[in-house]
């Protein structure tokens, strides 16, 4: 996956639950450890899972493909195994240097 362009490790990923084309749930979540892109970017998706009391995707090659290209991607029933009560969990990277 992509190395972060932000400055240090820390990322804030968006993340949004999507049923019938509405948000019915959204979230922000922050990530500064020690470690690497991957391991922020992998923290933040299990804060807002537990945020919004969900299982955890599991990434596909199209997921790693369009987070790579747009730091954004959507994980949909193909992603999980359990039944889900959305349609859609949308995360995306905010970019930190526009909110400063």
């Amino acid at each position: 996956m992509k190395s972060g362009g932000n400055k240090g490790n820390m990322i804030k990923i968006w993340g949004k639950l999507i049923k019938d084309n509405k948000i019915i749930k959204d979230e922000v979540a922050a990530s500064d450890i020690e470690g690497n892109y991957q391991e922020n970017l992998k923290a933040c998706i299990i804060e807002l899972c537990n945020k919004f009391d969900i299982p955890k995707p599991y990434w596909l090659p199209t997921n790693i493909e369009e987070f790579n290209k747009r730091t954004k991607t959507t994980f949909n029933e193909d992603n999980f195994v359990e039944e889900l009560d959305f349609d859609r969990f949308i995360i995306e990277e905010l970019d930190l240097d526009k909110e400063n």
